[in-house]
């Protein structure tokens, strides 16, 4: 194995230690995105007004779900990737990035054209406010633009990841994040030369700032050399392996219709809070802003242990699997819960960082949040359990129970309760979601199959002594 991959193993060591060193990087990468999307929120909603912010909520929710699938096969890549690493078969390694980078920029090319197109209907179906849709209609176009560049560079962050390097996309995030925040203001206000392009300049700004991150991390894989980076006489790899693509597709499809039912779920809640007028639908974008930072941990987590539990799966390291869930599980809590008690802290003046000072929504903001916040910490839980299932292959089950607690369970209890409750049946019902979500989680986790699942249909599953609890394999 070349030494570059193996200094990035992540079947040796300390598992606590071990997890949270892969980890801390994953968040930086999560901190870093949250906090250029809350300070793109922050000249929005202070400057533009709070039908432009409520504009960028619709937009961006949007545009999640379209790519949905998309990143389900870099997902399954990831998987892939982890668990050739883990079992030192780099040359499985190149096969599954070059299938899985081929199919993503066509899917990802095809899906910016269309949604480029399809902007204006896609609002109309939303509901989204009529003073808020010319805003979405700029701010969304420009970021169809910027997608191929915008999945292309998520892409090859994953698959790094993958690998066990989760450093590098942090030092590549960084660049790419003090770009656009340097620019946002430039582009949206204008200075000398530079006109003011108004909503436009956000999405501009980050349209500049994904494409020069991707050149740069292209530029880093080939100047030192990593053994996943392609040379002029390697660019077979990029041949589709069908095997492989078959996997991908099969695996990744549900993984990415996973993100399609938390989005197309979060598109159908945002239709029932926009009927509550620009204010409510303001408030709530801000505290989603605030929620995008509690869930952080659990996402950063959950692909830490996704990308451990894939190369011990691939070392047939079974031993420390169910570790590595217990260990993911303390932390996210531990995390998860002291950002929950900050936002109940600071719940305020948080607010007020998206909106005015005076404003009602404020006000709604803060009752929205005392209802929803602490229903996060059901959602790290279910979300590590998920990471440690889906690395073996097991991708059914977590799209099940996401579309039971979300489409099942919340959405129909909000539209239902609506008349009697009013805007509170919508708060109530995410908490009731996550609870449901949890639970069932946690019984697939103990007494489902996942253990005999694998990623590539040819590959025989590996035999487990059955687990009696999130510990250790019973012996």
């Amino acid at each position: 194995m070349p030494p570059s991959s193996r200094s990035h193993l992540l079947t040796e060591g300390p598992i606590g230690r071990t997890l949270l060193a892969f980890a801390l990087p994953t968040l930086g990468v999560n901190v870093l995105q949250s906090l250029n999307g809350s300070i793109n929120s922050v000249w929005v909603g202070r400057y533009l007004g709070e039908a432009a912010l409520t504009a960028t909520t619709n937009a961006n929710l949007i545009m999640f779900f379209l790519l949905g699938v998309v990143f389900g096969i870099g997902m399954a890549t990831t998987i892939l990737v982890g668990q050739s690493v883990g079992a030192r078969d780099i040359e499985q390694a190149r096969r599954v990035v070059g299938t899985g980078a081929a199919f993503f920029v066509g899917i990802s090319v095809l899906a910016s054209v269309l949604g480029y197109v399809a902007t204006p209907m896609l609002l109309r179906i939303m509901g989204t406010p009529p003073d808020a849709q010319p805003f979405a209609i700029a701010y969304l176009r420009i970021i169809f633009v910027a997608l191929p560049a915008m999945y292309f560079y998520t892409f090859l962050m994953m698959t790094l990841r993958g690998a066990g390097d989760s450093k590098t996309p942090f030092y590549f995030m960084l660049v790419s994040v003090g770009l656009d925040i340097a620019l946002n203001p430039l582009l949206i206000f204008g200075l000398g030369p530079v006109p003011a392009m108004g909503i436009a300049g956000s999405a501009m700004a980050t349209l500049i700032a994904q494409t020069v991150a991707l050149a740069g991390l292209l530029g880093w894989l080939y100047r030192s050399k990593h053994f996943l980076a392609f040379g002029r006489h390697e660019l077979h790899y990029l041949r589709p392996d069908l095997t492989i693509l078959r996997a991908l597709v099969a695996k990744g499809l549900p993984m990415g219709l996973q993100m399609v039912v938390i989005t197309s779920s979060a598109l159908v809640m945002i239709s029932l809070v926009n009927a509550h007028g620009s204010q409510t639908a303001a408030a709530y974008g801000a505290g989603a802003q605030l929620w995008t930072y509690i869930q952080m941990p659990a996402l950063a987590i959950g692909a830490a242990v996704s990308s451990m539990v894939a190369q011990n799966v691939g070392a047939k390291r079974w031993d420390r699997v169910s570790r590595i869930a217990v260990m993911g599980i303390t932390f996210n809590v531990m995390l998860s819960g002291t950002l929950v008690l900050l936002v109940y802290l600071f719940n305020q003046g948080a607010l007020r960082l998206f909106l005015h000072g005076d404003s009602a929504a404020v006000m709604i903001g803060q009752h929205i949040n005392a209802i929803v916040v602490w229903s996060f910490l059901f959602f790290g839980i279910t979300f590590v359990l998920f990471g440690v299932v889906r690395a073996t292959g097991a991708v059914y089950a977590p799209l099940l129970i996401l579309t039971l607690g979300l489409w099942l369970v919340r959405y129909p209890f909000a539209l239902l309760l609506s008349p009697k409750w009013g805007a509170d049946a919508i708060w109530w019902s995410f908490p009731l979601g996550s609870l449901v979500s949890v639970l069932a989680a946690i019984a697939y986790y103990r007494y489902g199959g996942w253990r005999q699942a694998r990623m590539l249909g040819n590959a025989p599953p590996v035999a487990q002594p059955p687990t009696t609890a999130l510990a250790t394999p019973a012996e």
